[in-house]
């Protein structure tokens, strides 16, 4: 009798998916804890504990903190749903001609990453000023989100939209800047603000920023109702 073949691709799906959601779980917890006991306090056998998986596994997937920390800021930056949050800003910057509906996307993705990732960053902050790892790691983070800025500046500038008064560098620093946990930790963690006004705000101070001024009859078009 010859083996069947559709079975042994389904085991494999299976343990795929198995292996996807211990994975997730992993990420999920580590968030939990950390953000609960802080990064010092948080040991992997915690983790491993509360995961309901063995010290090895985690070290086998994520090689100790550093690492499940690195897995939680991506996880993070993908925000909600089957379509990761970057995907969805690359979509929006090629099909969408109006460089003030693209920013305001950008505010309505703030809204949904910013609390996801500022907390877990703000923890990476903190744990850096004792742990060289951490410290290497707010880097690497930094210098990957002033990446991602400065090539959304760019694609600003090759469509004609950025202001002639600003270099591609410096929008890019002013979005990084907009971006940042620190403004979170500032804006909705330390005074309160709802997360819409915050994505609002941020949205609306980039387009003065990055854009030239808007034509009087654009802008009275815009308002007019109907």
């Amino acid at each position: 009798m010859t083996p069947v073949k559709p079975r042994r691709r389904y085991d494999s799906a299976r343990r795929a998916e198995q292996a996807r959601q211990t994975r997730n779980a992993i990420i999920e917890t580590a968030r939990q804890l950390f953000l609960r006991d802080g990064f010092a306090g948080t040991t992997i056998a915690a983790i491993a504990a509360e995961a309901r998986v063995s010290v090895e596994t985690i070290y086998k997937a994520f090689g100790g903190k550093p690492g499940l920390v690195r897995a939680i800021c991506t996880a993070a930056l993908a925000g909600e749903g089957t379509v990761p949050a970057e995907t969805r800003s690359d979509q929006l910057q090629l099909h969408e001609p109006d460089p003030r509906k693209i920013i305001r996307g950008w505010g309505e993705l703030t809204v949904e990453v910013a609390p996801r990732i500022s907390p877990i960053m703000l923890l990476v902050r903190s744990a850096a000023a004792a742990d060289p790892e951490m410290a290497g790691l707010l880097a690497e983070v930094d210098a990957a989100r002033l990446s991602r800025m400065t090539a959304n500046a760019s694609n600003l500038a090759a469509a004609g939209h950025l202001s002639p008064d600003i270099t591609i560098e410096q929008a890019g620093e002013v979005m990084w800047m907009y971006s940042s946990p620190e403004l979170y930790e500032l804006l909705v963690l330390k005074r309160g603000w709802p997360s819409g006004r915050y994505g609002a705000f941020i949205a609306e101070a980039m387009i003065a920023a990055l854009l030239p001024p808007e034509p009087p009859a654009a802008r009275y078009a815009a308002k007019r109702p109907g």
